[in-house]
């Protein structure tokens, strides 16, 4: 048996550690998480999260990142109030990607939008904005997103 995938590395009887300690994290320690809506099944954002922010999502029910451009751990939602709350939590069969499967307050987006994914491109490469604003970054941040 290899190694290499998830279900290979947890104990039979993990319990958290077991399942923090089978996870597969990258160089930079984190692994990559997929936030969904779990009523509807949209995309809201992408993020990373290292083990301490796998281990706080998991105990408190609010998901946890760890953001790279400012080098900490942070509770989603934390200055804005737009929370995700943990439905559910799945891994890939590496162990390296997590589908965190949430009921978002308000918007994922800093900009403002209820998902991340707020914008599509074309094959021409034309950018078109289709998501739904549902709130004002710079009420809610005191500045533009």
């Amino acid at each position: 048996m290899s190694h290499d995938n998830f279900p290979d590395r947890v104990p039979p009887q993990p319990g958290l550690k077991g399942v923090l300690d089978a996870l597969k994290y990258g160089p930079d320690g984190l692994v990559t998480v997929v936030a969904q809506d779990a009523r509807t099944g949209e995309v809201l954002m992408l993020a990373h999260a290292n083990r301490e922010a796998v281990e706080k999502t998991l105990t408190s029910g609010l998901m946890h990142y760890y953001s790279r451009s400012r080098r900490k751990m942070w509770l989603k939602g934390e200055e804005s109030g737009h929370v995700q709350k943990l439905v559910s939590l799945a891994v890939d069969c590496d162990g390296d990607a997590l589908l965190a499967k949430v009921r978002q307050v308000k918007g994922a987006c800093h900009l403002g939008f209820r998902s991340c994914f707020a914008f599509r491109i074309a094959k021409d490469g034309k950018t078109k904005v289709v998501g739904r604003k549902v709130f004002d970054p710079g009420k809610t941040y005191g500045k533009k997103g």
